[in-house]
């Protein structure tokens, strides 16, 4: 099977054991992308978050959305569709799961796909949505609830 890396790194700011330290960190992925990363400032507050980096939290939601999008652009290619774009503004909300621990609960995906000439029946691109879920290596991961509305 397929094997995916990425390399998490963090250098101390000097004021770690005083627990004001920065969350501040760099994510390298395998194809040679860098990304700034961060805790989320709704979880510990600016200055020790960057707001500017990618917390876990949205990369998350941006990993789902992502695997849902690129099985739907497969499918619809099959399908001989022709598509245009594809934009979604995900969200994910943070709760309690069952054994009461704080967890990514429930992502929903908001896709908007333009189409060249005219789009396919709605019941035809739910049905390419099902099967890119079904499919979503991602959402076939995560406990939560990942729900595509569109």
């Amino acid at each position: 099977m397929a094997e995916h890396r990425a390399t998490v790194e963090w250098t101390s700011d000097g004021a770690f054991r005083e627990g004001r330290y920065s969350r501040a960190h760099t994510i390298r992925f395998d194809g040679g992308a860098v990304v700034p990363g961060s805790s989320s400032p709704q979880v510990v507050p600016v200055p020790m978050s960057d707001p500017a980096g990618v917390d876990p939290e949205e990369a998350l939601v941006a990993s789902a959305s992502a695997c849902h999008m690129l099985w739907f652009l497969h499918l619809a290619r099959d399908a001989g569709l022709d598509l245009l774009s594809y934009r979604d503004e995900a969200v994910g909300k943070i709760g309690r799961d069952e054994r009461g621990r704080l967890a990514v609960t429930r992502i929903v995906l908001r896709p908007e796909i333009g189409f060249a000439g005219h789009p396919p029946q709605a019941a035809g691109i739910a049905r390419l949505h099902r099967e890119a879920h079904e499919r979503c290596f991602i959402a076939n991961s995560l406990r939560g609830e990942v729900v595509v509305e569109g």
